[in-house]
């Protein structure tokens, strides 16, 4: 196989390893049913990947690549802090609806069994966009005069558990329950109560 296709290659064994995640929810894969899906043998696949843990770790990278890289377009087209987080959480799960797969990835219910560092690498990307939310709200006081109705802090984790919990009904539910459903309704509950002016002194 030639060098370019060995990137090819990877790529198809990740996505054919997201399909199945969706597919055959509630299921354990292994590497004999991926190869299967892939079309190769599984020496083929461990060519590509040496082992189960590093195919899991390619989807976080992924998933981590994809939001990420979204979440620094929304930083330079976006002014102001409230505009700014509901678009994050929006990004967030939209991801998460279009990639059910990745949502159970995401969810951290398919890594139970598999290496410690997968579920912590899942942490720390939740924690990842809980700091950046958190940095915006600090922001907002320095660019536009609001501050958090709540401790910044207090008031990013709550944002970021918001998006988790809708991600985790949704592949708690079999994708039925879509992250996005009432939403936008419930952004506007929260984003109204999420920062008020600076009082400034007499």
């Amino acid at each position: 196989m030639s060098e370019d296709q060995k990137p090819r290659r990877r790529e198809q064994i990740l996505q054919a390893l997201a399909l199945m995640l969706e597919e055959d929810s509630g299921k354990r894969i292994t590497t004999a049913a991926l190869a299967r899906q892939v079309g190769v043998s599984e020496a083929a696949l461990y060519r590509h990947f040496p082992s189960k843990a590093r195919m899991f770790e390619g989807l976080i990278d992924f998933i981590e690549e994809s939001i990420f890289a979204r979440i620094t377009r929304i930083l330079e087209d976006v002014p102001d802090a409230t505009s700014r987080c509901g678009t994050i959480l929006a990004l967030l799960l939209g991801f998460a609806e279009k990639n059910p797969g990745l949502a159970r990835v995401m969810g951290g219910d398919v890594l139970t069994g598999e290496t410690a560092r997968l579920r912590q690498r899942v942490n720390q990307l939740f924690e990842r966009l809980e700091m950046q939310l958190k940095q915006i709200l600090r922001e907002a006081e320095l660019r536009e005069g609001l501050r958090p109705t709540i401790p910044a802090s207090a008031a990013a984790n709550l944002l970021a558990a918001q998006a988790e919990g809708r991600i985790s009904q949704y592949v708690r539910s079999d994708f039925k329950r879509l992250p996005t459903e009432h939403w936008e309704d419930q952004w506007s509950l929260l984003s109204t109560h999420l920062l008020r002016a600076t009082t400034q002194p007499a």
